[in-house]
């Protein structure tokens, strides 16, 4: 069920963000947004136009990385769907469109105002494909609104989907904001990132009436952990200097290569036990890593590579689970 996906800002911070690559501690508001382009939406007692708070929100949601969570829930539909009819419905439609925008809204949202202190300091947040933490009561309304919106996909799903949904919601506010805060502790900010999965099982199980195969939840599960913690090598140093303990702190570089050529390894084999095609097609994953830890190229530009290579990859199995319901031949015939 993996997908052109994990934020990744989140590690999904998915195809990498996942909420935690960008900021590990708890903050207060009131970060600037020097260099984003988002000056307008401050909290400083100004009065920021609603097109400036909206422009805030579209970086906050990490366009980038949009895909990271509406991918899996193409490739879970493709999957679980009986015939074509299926593929495009309200139900599905509905599920798409909450988890290209709103949920990223919300997962992000969630992850920049508490991590508001630490990315004050933080120069990936003085960029342009992120923003640092400005969120005033309109921002906020608009984060809580689209968590709020999220109740709605149990009212238009099966209750076999609904386990796959609550766990999204849990671990996307749990992932970032206390008690739970996993993205500080070592090996459940690796787990957690779990998360990317379950709009794709949600999906697989709203359209299949039945939960999706156990060996594609682990493969999918097991990719995602190896695309978090790839994505918090760049910030060893950093987190490790701010006192941030994540698995890749506690691993260190080259043993956190080798825990996500495990991961991938193994999210490899679970899916050529469903598809040996499918195996190799994942397989791309350990072979990066592979590269990357081998080379002298430079792992945070890496980094940025694998929203790329996860949307030809997610692209890669929609496609062919939509061939087993429309083959190729009849595409071309």
């Amino acid at each position: 069920m993996t997908t052109a996906v994990t934020d990744p800002d989140t590690r999904p911070n998915g195809a990498i963000d996942a909420p935690g690559d960008d900021g590990r501690t708890a903050g207060s508001e009131g970060a600037g947004t020097e260099g984003t382009g988002t000056e307008g939406a401050g909290t400083d007692g100004d009065s920021p136009s609603l097109g400036a708070r909206l422009r805030y929100l579209l970086v906050l949601s990490r366009p980038r990385f949009w895909l990271y969570l509406a991918g899996p829930v193409a490739v879970g539909v493709t999957y679980g769907i009986a015939d074509v009819d299926g593929l495009f419905t309200p139900t599905t439609v509905a599920l798409a469109a909450y988890f290209l925008l709103p949920a990223n809204v919300l997962l992000y949202g969630v992850n920049d105002a508490f991590d508001a202190e630490i990315d004050a300091k933080n120069p990936k947040k003085a960029g342009d494909r992120e923003a640092r933490w400005r969120g005033d009561r309109v921002v906020t309304a608009a984060i809580v609104a689209a968590g709020t919106l999220g109740a709605a996909t149990f009212a238009i799903t099966p209750p076999v989907a609904w386990p796959y949904l609550a766990g999204f919601f849990v671990l996307g506010v749990g992932y970032s904001a206390p008690p739970l805060r996993f993205k500080t502790k070592p090996i459940a900010d690796s787990v957690s990132n779990g998360l990317y999965v379950l709009p794709g099982a949600a999906a697989y199980a709203t359209v299949a009436g039945a939960h999706p195969p156990l060996a594609a939840l682990v493969g999918a599960w097991l990719w995602t952990m190896g695309m978090h913690t790839f994505s918090a090598v760049p910030d060893i140093e950093p987190d490790r200097v701010a006192g941030i303990r994540t698995t890749a702190t506690v691993l260190g570089e080259a043993r956190t290569y080798g825990y996500c050529l495990a991961c991938w390894v193994g999210a490899a084999l679970a899916f050529a036990v469903l598809d040996p095609r499918l195996g190799a097609l994942l397989a791309v994953y350990p072979a990066f890593v592979a590269w990357v830890a081998s080379s002298s190229v430079d792992v945070a530009r890496a980094y940025w590579w694998f929203p790329a290579l996860n949307t030809v990859v997610g692209t890669l199995l929609a496609m062919g689970g939509l061939w087993r319901v429309y083959p190729l031949w009849e595409v071309v015939g």
